[in-house]
């Protein structure tokens, strides 16, 4: 299936595919990150190294948006910090390939699992940001924050009130110390 190359013998790239499909298989977590892995990314598959595997761990699979750039660049073949799909050819083709191919049995579900985080992320931001500043009711919206617009989940009613220069807030928040708007 795989050939050797100068730095990277067929036995070498099947460990370490053999790695990538287990790193899938259980989504991506921590303890199935291995070295061999890791050397295989930032020396085969343009991304940039970091202090160490648990450096690079970190900087992409704690923030659920960065892990869908890394899984992206398996499912789309373009690189996300060097551009292009160069790293696709060459003496390293048939294992980031076949990492390419792997991919597609799990990204749905890391997809998901991504979206889910970044979900419960982003309610935790906007609880904590509602508690600090006694915000009473928050427009949740697809897509993002409606500006000017409360909303009662409960009762789906919205409202806004306008200050003294015409400018709507959301209930609850005292437009005098809504210093961030002027």
């Amino acid at each position: 299936m795989f050939t050797d190359t100068k730095f990277m013998t067929a036995r070498d790239k099947e460990l370490t595919f053999k790695a990538w499909r287990t790193f899938l298989k259980y989504g991506c977590q921590r303890k199935h990150f291995t070295k061999r892995l890791y050397y295989h990314l930032i020396q085969h598959c343009s991304f940039i190294a970091h202090y160490n595997k648990h450096g690079f761990y970190s900087d992409y699979f704690t923030d659920p948006n960065k892990a869908k750039d890394f899984i992206g660049q398996f499912d789309t073949g373009q690189s996300i910090e060097c551009g292009g799909d160069r790293w696709l050819t060459g003496d390293y083709e048939d294992i980031n390939r076949a990492m390419c191919e792997a991919v597609g049995p799990y990204k749905a579900d890391i997809y998901t699992d991504c979206s889910s985080a970044e979900f419960k992320r982003d309610t935790a931001i906007i609880t904590g940001l509602v508690a600090k500043y006694k915000i009473n009711n928050v427009l949740a919206v697809e897509g993002g924050y409606q500006e000017g617009v409360a909303f009662n989940e409960k009762s789906a009613h919205a409202e806004t009130h306008a200050d003294g220069c015409g400018r709507n807030h959301p209930a609850g928040l005292d437009p005098a110390q809504d210093t961030q708007r002027r």
